[in-house]
């Protein structure tokens, strides 16, 4: 009995064995008879050693090197307004009168007082030389002089008050103020600015800090004159970084002969920080971005089959991905400082499609845009 089992067993094996190696011949037949994949269509770029500035980029906001929103010190009613809105102004220049009437009936008599006391102070003098009076006298008569006339200023000051004039020269802004308004204490009455120069203000992280250097080069661009470049100068650096951004805030300042460029407007700026230097660079779309690093895809040949739609005796051409490490980016373009090397020809679209070893066909008809200073173009 045990004999049969055995082999009944051992014709079951044979039965199974026989029944797999059936089935991995008939899968080796259906991958053999697969079609295979055709080679993909690709963008391609060489690439090259390219001139390189090395810039600092970053996001301005033009500010006034003296700007403010004048004010009224004192209550009063306005008699005359001495200006017009968006006129250019001297510093010491009167812009408001107040009426002042009570202010110069109190100046003038404390400064009545003030004439009195020093007649009196004079008199006594004389006499005190005849030792006609006491030098106690003599000097109750400065002391009383010399609080008169610190009344008098005081009323001069309380009537100079009265007249709001221009603290610096530069070119005011609009007013709704006429006369016979009532003033109050704090009421706004015109913004003052001085447009030349002008200030950028800006930020960079502090990585930078050891490249920025004051004096040098800056050039700024701004959307109402976007043909323009407009050279300045580094002049300030913080002498602390933000603890929330770690960037620090950068100042540049820039002539503004024609006042066209005005405070709180927007602009990009580009400070050079150094001499131009020799980078492989390539377009932005080139890079594939990685948690675990950047990767491109470089085009080599191989000796094999001849891959469908590529004309015979050619070899085959395929994609290998290779990891690199990029720097710095202007305009559509980012510098390549390791993994690549002059003259090897890289993949700028289409590596979506690309897997280590993928045959590839090359297109370049329509290619990436590789400018370092690019426009962009309504449409």
């Amino acid at each position: 009995m045990t004999k049969r089992m055995l082999i009944m067993l051992g014709c079951i094996v044979v039965l199974i064995a026989g029944l797999a190696f059936g089935f991995y011949l008939h899968i080796q037949k259906l991958i053999a008879s697969a079609p295979k994949p055709g080679a993909q269509t690709v963008s391609t770029i060489t690439v090259t050693p390219l001139e390189w500035r090395p810039q600092a980029s970053s996001i301005a906001n033009l500010v006034p090197v003296k700007g403010v929103e004048l004010s009224s010190e004192v209550s009063g009613l306005v008699k005359e307004v001495l200006f017009k809105s968006g006129q250019l102004v001297k510093a010491g220049d009167p812009l408001i009168l107040l009426n002042a009437d009570a202010e110069t009936a109190q100046f003038n008599a404390a400064q009545a007082s003030a004439d009195l006391a020093d007649i009196v102070y004079q008199r006594d003098k004389a006499q005190l030389a005849a030792q006609g009076i006491s030098q106690a006298q003599v000097d109750f008569d400065w002391a009383d002089l010399k609080v008169k006339r610190a009344q008098a200023a005081l009323q001069k000051a309380n009537l100079d008050k009265k007249t709001i004039k221009a603290p610096f020269s530069g070119k005011l802004g609009i007013t709704a103020i006429v006369a016979g308004q009532f003033l109050n204490p704090g009421d706004k009455v015109v913004t003052l600015q001085t447009l030349n120069p002008i200030f950028a203000d800006f930020f960079q992280p502090q990585q930078k800090i050891s490249q920025l250097k004051i004096g040098q080069t800056v050039e700024m661009t701004v959307d109402a004159y976007p043909e323009q470049k407009i050279m300045g100068k580094l002049t300030t650096l913080n002498p602390k970084v933000e603890s929330s951004s770690r960037n620090i805030q950068i100042q540049a300042t820039f002539d503004n002969p024609k006042g066209e460029l005005l405070p709180g407007m927007f602009a990009k700026v580009n400070v050079t920080l150094g001499e131009a230097q020799k980078f492989l660079t390539l377009p932005q779309t080139a890079i594939t971005y990685n948690p675990y690093g950047s990767t491109v895809f470089v085009i080599e040949e191989e000796e094999g089959k001849t891959p469908e739609g590529t004309p015979n005796g050619q070899k085959q051409k395929v994609a290998k991905q290779v990891f690199v490490t990029t720097g710095d980016t202007r305009g559509d373009q980012v510098a390549i400082l390791k993994g690549l090397k002059a003259g090897q020809e890289v993949v700028t679209s289409g590596q979506l499609k690309l897997k280590n070893s993928t045959p590839v066909l090359i297109d370049n008809s329509i290619t990436p845009d590789n400018n370092p200073n690019p426009k962009p173009q309504e449409r």
